[in-house]
């Protein structure tokens, strides 16, 4: 059921605007006195605060393996579809053999990603993070396309206590394959 909500009159003061006035002429005048502030961009870089998304990497395990296994759920759910992967084999011989897939491309479109964070968040692995870098550059459209070398060096190695794989090979060797 609707009901009326009524507007309370303005008072004396508030009609006049006089407070209101003063105000913003405090704040002009606190900031006319102080001292001014540049900062040497890009040599001095302001401060990121905790939980900001900025550019997409691509991020290895603490053993430097590639958690990524190649899902392609980040480049499903990407609105602007920024992401392309390429999916590929690992060879029987590898460090990481008992994952079943590994990236054998993974670009980026800089010029199309949003930065909405969605890949981030569908990443059942971990892989793909969206660190505190905020500005890129490039001459052409070809350099604002990051390759799956590009976002490992971005990306680096992120702090993981899960070892989700360690626990799987040695899962695999003990003869429960299904762990």
């Amino acid at each position: 059921m609707a009901y009326v909500v009524e507007r309370k009159p303005l008072s004396l003061s508030e009609r006049l605007y006089i407070p209101q006035v003063l105000a913003g002429m405090k704040t002009t005048l606190k900031h006319f006195f102080a001292p001014n502030v540049t900062m040497e961009y890009p040599e001095q870089r302001p401060a990121i605060p905790p939980g900001y998304r900025g550019v997409p990497t691509l991020v290895k395990d603490p053993n430097g393996r590639e958690k990524c296994v190649s899902c392609q759920l980040c480049e499903f759910v990407c609105p602007p579809k920024a992401i392309r992967i390429t999916p590929g084999e690992i060879p029987p011989d590898a460090a990481n053999a008992h994952v079943e897939k590994g990236p054998k491309a993974f670009d980026i479109d800089m010029l199309r990603c949003i930065y909405c964070g969605l890949c981030q968040e569908v990443c059942p692995e971990e892989a793909i993070w969206l660190q505190n870098q905020y500005s890129m550059s490039g001459y052409t459209r070809e350099e604002m396309v990051n390759n799956k070398e590009r976002l490992y060096e971005l990306g680096g190695t992120l702090p993981d206590q899960h070892f989700k794989w360690d626990k799987k090979k040695a899962a695999e060797q003990r003869g429960n394959a299904h762990h």
